[in-house]
């Protein structure tokens, strides 16, 4: 998995950091530490794709040089952050001017799904796109109140300026500047894009596990737990830290309990939260990550999609961490009590009459 390979589902990859999350757990210390008596490790690698999709936003400025940004997908995952921050980097400017808004997609324009790791990923091109339309149109304004041609003005660091000192000697204008002198002659303004957006940000993660196994209850406690994670470029590093950290216990949930169980008449038997296993707070470690940046060249900012990743290794890593520590290896989900109990009598080459 390296740029240029091609993916077993046909795709051909660019730069990704496949290599770069192994060489990051390796130089962990969860990976350079003994294993704890009693104890067995597993390591897994895993990844998953995005694509970006049909997306819609607009962009406006505001008389006082603040920003609104209205798109059609759901707030999930800490969007709204990272589309302002995005945003912001855009136009240079400080990421407090800039208010962002989800709206119903009637009055905006068709967005897929809020789904797929692709809100971010996908809605960061709309921006981008929507920031460039109205840098052009402050430039263009700037140059017919200094009465210049367009292209001796140059839009830097939140302010429009001279291109030279041969332009004239003007001095730079910021945003609110531009719109309180214009905006009521000439209208407000805007960028709108409606855009299928193209392009992917796979990434890979790299998970390392502790568990503990009860042998006589078959109870599997997770004791320590480190992702290492390629999210091409980090916008908001704590909000990317938790969607790992999120991924990763719904990992584990999947793993070790949850489960549907039907009965003979084909009734489901655990249809309540009191009999339905999910993980709690007292069920996992902390989830420690490391965050490895290998920016993504199908996106202005690098990005990759991060929230799905860190669900695909940790199957693996579990069952890697369980064979670790009782000499077998489980092969069926979820790796529950009782099917780890069958495994130490496998393991043991009991008899029927020594069973449990």
């Amino acid at each position: 998995a390296d740029d240029g390979h091609t993916a077993i589902y046909g795709d051909t990859w660019g730069p990704i950091g496949f290599i770069e999350t192994l060489k990051a757990a390796k130089n962990s210390d969860h990976y350079k530490s003994p294993i704890k008596e009693g104890e067995g490790r597993g390591v897994s690698s895993g990844f998953w794709f995005n694509r970006g999709g049909e997306t819609a936003g607009s962009l406006t400025l505001a008389p006082d040089g603040t920003v609104t940004i209205v798109i059609g997908t759901a707030d999930v995952a800490g969007s709204r952050v990272s589309i302002a921050m995005m945003a912001a980097e855009e136009l240079g400017i400080s990421v407090d001017k800039v208010r962002v808004s989800f709206a119903d997609t009637n009055s905006l324009g068709f967005n897929r799904v809020t789904a797929g790791s692709r809100t971010t990923y996908s809605v960061g091109m709309v921006v981008v796109n929507n920031a460039r339309q109205v840098i052009a149109e402050l430039c263009k304004r700037a140059a017919g109140i200094w009465d210049v041609p367009v292209d001796g003005v140059v839009y830097e660091d939140g302010q429009v300026r001279p291109a030279s000192t041969n332009v004239g000697d003007f001095e730079p204008m910021s945003i609110g500047d531009i719109t309180a002198k214009t905006g009521m002659a000439q209208g407000p303004i805007a960028g709108h894009s409606e855009m299928n957006v193209t392009g992917a940000g796979p990434g890979f993660g790299l998970h390392i596990v502790d568990v503990k196994v009860d042998e006589g209850t078959g109870r599997v406690d997770c004791t320590r737990y480190t992702v290492v994670q390629d999210v091409g470029k980090s916008i908001h590093p704590l909000q990317v830290e938790g969607q790992v950290q999120g991924g990763a216990i719904q990992g584990l949930g999947w793993a070790l309990n949850e489960e549907y169980i039907y009965n003979d008449k084909g009734c489901l038997d655990n249809a309540s939260f009191l009999d339905y296993r999910m993980p709690v707070a007292s069920d996992v470690p902390m989830v420690d990550t490391v965050i490895v940046e290998v920016p993504n060249p199908a996106h202005p900012f690098g990005l990759r999609g991060v929230g799905e990743v860190p669900v695909v290794p940790t199957m693996g890593a579990v069952g890697n961490a369980i064979g670790d520590a009782i000499g077998i290896r489980p092969r069926s989900l979820p790796m529950s009590p009782p099917k780890i109990l069958d495994l130490l009598e496998e393991a043991a080459g009991l008899s029927d009459s020594e069973k449990y």
